[in-house]
């Protein structure tokens, strides 16, 4: 991938925005969401930027840039109409290791700024890499109405909660089982039965293993979608060789990754409440299949 996705805390972060017109607007509207100190410099300036500045949320300058004002910043935006005089910032931004980003100029851009859906804690971040950023705004469109405003209030909900839970759920396997129920019990709402749920939560923290066979027959993109929460849970994957590209980008990345185990080890690990997948050719897939009978065999269209 071309550009990798970070997300920067914005506490002490300073940033620059040069250009204060209708583009330099919309950059503002977002940047102003955070806690980021500002400061503009621009010679016009528009009556948002200004109703920004008389909030007492930027520093404005009127005037235009001089190369003495790169420095000191951590990220620089150059929104003016002006493209020579954001190449020509950009270059000294670069040349003094400074973040820069030119409006609507990704090949002059040390990063981008993604179509963005926020629901407070939850951000989620759309980039099509300036390739195709009509359908990003498409995509986030369509987010933006299957997330409700109710996730804003219930991340700040279990964030309060966080340090209670460790307290109380020493093991770190506990915790994701008890977040594993609390959010199937409670979904994306935030209510009165919110609490309700929480407590609840506590509640018959045991579950038994699960053991997932995927033949290498079988194309990941052809998985049914109730596979997917599955493969998100998993503790364990097996296999002798690398696993599929699409199908490591469905699995838990930070889940352990081993050779074929001996049905022994195996069945410890399911004993113990583990999740495991195990990737293989369909001799080897059958025989773990005879011996698990539980296991579930995930298919093209069928679990």
């Amino acid at each position: 991938m071309r550009y990798f996705p970070l997300f920067v805390d914005t506490f002490k972060l300073k940033v620059l925005l040069v250009g204060a017109g209708d583009v330099a607007s919309r950059k503002l509207a977002l940047l102003a969401r955070t806690h980021a100190e500002i400061l503009v410099i621009a010679t016009d300036i528009s009556a948002e930027v200004s109703k920004c500045a008389l909030q007492g949320r930027i520093t404005l300058v009127k005037r235009g840039v001089v190369p003495e004002d790169i420095q000191g910043v951590d990220l620089v935006y150059l929104a003016t109409a002006d493209d020579q005089l954001n190449a020509k910032f950009a270059s000294i931004a670069d040349e003094r290791g400074i973040w820069v980003n030119v409006v609507d100029s990704p090949e002059l851009c040390r990063f981008i700024t993604p179509s963005i859906v926020d629901r407070g804690r939850l951000q989620i971040a759309i980039s099509t890499a300036g390739a195709a950023p009509v359908f990003a705004r498409e995509l986030r469109a369509r987010l933006e109405s299957w997330l409700p405003p109710s996730l804003s209030p219930l991340f700040d909900f279990v964030a309060a909660k966080r340090k209670e839970v460790q307290q109380r759920l020493p093991e770190f396997k506990q915790r994701k089982l008890f977040w594993e129920h609390f959010f199937r019990a409670n979904g994306d709402k935030f209510d009165d039965e919110t609490p309700v749920h929480y407590h609840n939560g506590f509640q018959g923290l045991s579950i038994g293993g699960e053991i997932l066979l995927i033949d290498d027959e079988t194309q990941a993109s052809l998985l049914p979608i109730a596979a997917m929460p599955l493969m998100q849970k998993l503790d364990h994957i097996f296999s002798l060789e690398t696993l599929p590209f699409m199908l490591n980008e469905f699995v838990r990345r930070d889940a352990h990754r081993g050779t074929l185990p001996t049905l022994g080890e195996l069945s410890k690990l399911y004993e113990a409440g583990q999740r495991c997948l195990v990737y293989a050719d369909n001799e080897t897939v059958s025989q773990f299949k005879a011996h698990f009978p539980v296991a579930k065999h995930l298919r093209a269209g069928k679990i």
